[in-house]
């Protein structure tokens, strides 16, 4: 017995030591490469999450003078003079492994006192075989330029419709997943119309869909997509959140800003195509293009879109310290995809960036006109300086594009340079007021060598280092975020960290397959969209077995379509595009929709124009959720509780809850209640048959025909409140009075306050929010 139980015991540890191959980095399942153990994705993985806190970059928290982020530090005798770290292809000579494996708290490493954790088995076992091996460094992966590589063989070789898939299958082979069958066409095209306009599908698309049996239908709906005017709108959503657009200053005393102009460049930019090298150039540094434009200079309000302050008592030097600050923050981690602010204080603990990285990447914003404060609190603008003025004249001719709705003369905060330069001092402790030494302005070393012979040490040279090809982090930072849209989770997790603590990539040879391919057809953003969403695995049934969700829980390597809901402002469209009410302009000032009455007045210093919320009327109820007036202090509640970007900081990549409140939101919200009530009011002025209203209802709503029980239901329901209605007119009146779109007084009130309760069920189901 004793026998069987040590041979069962052993086999337990087997089997655990090979399912631990394949181990978990911050919650993300990552495969344990075949052949030699890799630095980067095997090894320094651990080191960073137990090691370098103490001996990586950060000089003043480094002990024992050691650095095992660096060969040459790793490799040389310690301090003490008693052997070496890492003695390569000797791990019981060197002191990390005897350390990681040691029992005794005053010798081993990590120290108890740091809580970090010791190294598990797994662990301590790669560390030991990648010093067998020889101990080779490699450059992090994501500092090294992505080469395109081979199209993996795969075994099943009539899936795959593009090269994405080539590689998506590879990884799903190599853990025993199988792809999932093509989702069904109504399924299909939900999710791409929703993807690239942000907008369900119209009736007539889904029935002209459904109908087109031909093997170009499905790439012609996509063409079609992508040529729509909506198509820049749902694009420039996310970059909204990067650039923190708002519609206010931000802090107590909020006031309000007219940044709208750069929301509607942003929209023309993404439906032209603009090349992405272009795209970034233009916001980082249009400005100083030869003979820079006003459409080139306004690109620049991308970095403008700050907080400001407009309080009393402050002190100017902090606050233009503040936003330099922040435009730093923002072009590192929307652009590049780096969290470069650890470095404000101090040299980053976990990435090779100084302290004094930090504010040679600083000074590039630092010689603004901007100030730190603008005069007396009574003389509010609606830009701060530098402004670009824009006449009734200009936005008629060159900036066509903005929605322009007076003859008012349009003032936009951009970008513009003192004409002597300002010194840039590395700030003691990141404070304002405790400068140290002058630097001058250089890009990130660590990433890409700035050459000053060849690149102005300016943001004009900052944005040709960025979109130079030899860049290893703007290509693929921006396929990763558009992956994310597309799948609601990027190849790389962590959409804003591509450093050490990182998540490593799922799948690294797409990712650099899909950066270069973007940069060898220039930069088109359109393209890379197209081949992503007319891929095999893009186009793949959402469902899930118990199989895949035990193996791939978080759907990792993509043997089954995306599903998640969708983001706050396309909730708000699908009720608004589905039910007829939505107002199709592109453009102009924000509007301000319903709201809970008070929310402003609490929260407010009581002063200035934003002191109270004043509702617009008409179509201005009606427009895009992007549009929604965004006052920093006070985000639009319903927005906010679907996860919107509160939009005070850069953001890459949103939280994604599910709560009762949205629930709630869908049931009472004034704007659903009236979508529901107009659609209802329509469908009953058009027909009185009640089982073909709840059917087009359905399809609007949902975009898929009901089945036959789903049918029988929503008839019980509705004959259910009909007659509840019909005992009560006086309640079904109560029930349609919502909302300020006119009533239609002609139609049969028992059987529209009927369907409105049909509806409304509709757009609180979750397959309707739903991307599936």
């Amino acid at each position: 017995m004793k026998k069987q139980l040590i041979l069962l015991l052993a086999f337990v540890c087997l089997v655990a030591f090979s399912v631990l191959s394949c181990f978990k980095k911050n919650g993300t399942l990552q495969q344990r490469s075949s052949g030699p153990v890799s630095y980067n994705f095997d090894i320094r993985p651990i080191l960073s999450d137990k090691c370098f806190a103490c001996h990586g970059p950060d000089a003043k928290k480094r002990e024992a003078g050691l650095r095992l982020d660096m060969p040459e530090s790793a490799y040389a005798k310690l301090k003490d003079g008693k052997g070496f770290a890492i003695f390569p292809g000797k791990p019981e000579q060197s002191e990390v492994y005897k350390r990681i494996t040691s029992v005794d708290p005053a010798y081993q490493m990590p120290t108890p006192e740091s809580h970090l954790g010791l190294l598990n088995e797994n662990e301590i076992g790669l560390v030991k075989e990648w010093i067998e091996q020889g101990a080779k460094y490699e450059k992090h992966w994501a500092f090294a330029a992505p080469v395109l590589p081979k199209l993996p063989e795969v075994s099943k070789e009539d899936w795959p419709k593009n090269e994405i898939d080539h590689f998506v299958l590879q990884k799903m082979e190599t853990i025993g997943l199988e792809p999932n069958e093509e989702a069904d066409k109504s399924h299909l095209l939900k999710r791409v119309a929703l993807d690239i306009t942000g907008l369900p599908p119209t009736l007539e698309m889904q029935n002209k869909f459904a109908a087109d049996g031909g093997e170009k239908s499905y790439e012609k709906v996509v063409d079609e997509l992508l040529a729509q005017k909506t198509y820049g709108e749902k694009m420039a959503v996310y970059w909204l959140d990067v650039a923190r657009y708002a519609d206010s200053y931000g802090y107590q005393d909020d006031e309000v800003r007219t940044q709208w102009p750069w929301r509607d460049w942003l929209i023309s930019a993404f439906n032209k195509n603009m090349r992405y090298d272009q795209f970034l150039t233009w916001q980082i540094a249009g400005d100083m293009l030869p003979n820079a434009n006003k459409e080139q200079i306004l690109a620049t309000a991308f970095f403008r879109n700050h907080k400001y302050t407009e309080e009393g008592g402050v002190i100017p030097e902090e606050y233009r310290i503040e936003y330099n600050i922040d435009k730093t923050k923002t072009f590192s981690t929307g652009v590049l995809g780096l969290t470069v602010e650890c470095a404000q204080c101090h040299d980053h603990k976990y990435d090779p960036i100084s302290q004094e990285d930090y504010y040679r990447l600083f000074a590039f914003f630092n010689n603004s006109k901007e100030l730190g404060f603008e005069g007396d609190i009574s003389q509010t603008k609606t830009a701060k300086n530098p402004i670009l003025h824009i006449s009734d004249q200009e936005a008629r001719t060159l900036l066509s594009f903005i929605n322009k709705p007076d003859t008012n003369q349009l003032m936009v905060s951009v970008l513009g340079d003192r004409d002597t330069l300002r010194p840039t001092h590395i700030l003691n402790r990141g404070v304002y007021d405790a400068p140290g030494r002058v630097v001058t302005a250089v890009a990130l070393p660590a990433v890409m060598k700035f050459d000053t012979t060849k690149m102005p040490q300016n943001r004009l040279g900052l944005a040709r280092w960025t979109t130079n090809r030899s860049n290893p982090l703007t290509a693929r930072v921006f396929v990763n975020q558009i992956w994310q849209e597309f799948f609601g989770r990027g190849l790389v997790k962590t959409t804003g960290d591509f450093g050490m603590q990182g998540d490593l990539p799922s799948n690294p040879a797409l990712l650099d397959w899909l950066a270069v391919d973007f940069m060898d057809h220039g930069w088109d953003i359109k393209r890379l969209i197209k081949q992503i969403v007319t891929s095999a695995t893009y186009r793949q049934s959402a469902k899930v077995t118990d199989e895949k969700l035990k193996a791939d829980p978080d759907n990792i390597y993509l043997s089954r379509g995306p599903r998640y809901r969708l983001p706050a402002e396309l909730v708000r469209d699908m009720v608004l595009s589905s039910s007829g009410l939505l107002v199709p302009k592109i453009g102009g000032p924000s509007v301000k929709p319903y709201q809970p009455k008070g929310l402003w007045e609490a929260a407010t210093s009581g002063r200035g124009t934003l002191k109270t919320y004043q509702q617009d009327k008409k179509d201005a109820l009606y427009r895009r959720g992007m549009y929604t007036f965004i006052k920093l202090t006070v985000p639009p509640p319903s927005m906010i509780i679907f996860d919107a970007s509160n939009r005070d900081h850069c953001e890459v990549k949103r939280s994604k809850t599910n709560t009762p409140l949205q629930a709630l939101v869908m049931l009472n919200d004034p704007t659903v209640l009236e979508a529901s009530r107009v659609l209802a009011e329509r469908l009953t002025a058009k027909s009185t048959n009640i089982e073909t209203n709840i059917q087009e209802s359905f399809q609007r709503i949902v975009c898929r025909k009901p089945t036959d029980k789903e049918v029988k239901l929503l008839m019980e329901y509705y004959n259910g409140e009909a007659s509840l209605f019909a005992k009560d007119k006086k309640l079904a009146f109560k029930v349609l009075n919502v909302g300020e779109f006119p009533r239609n007084e002609k139609v049969n009130e028992v059987q529209a306050a009927a369907l409105m309760r049909v509806i409304n069920t509709l757009y609180n189901m979750e397959e309707t929010i739903t991307k599936s």
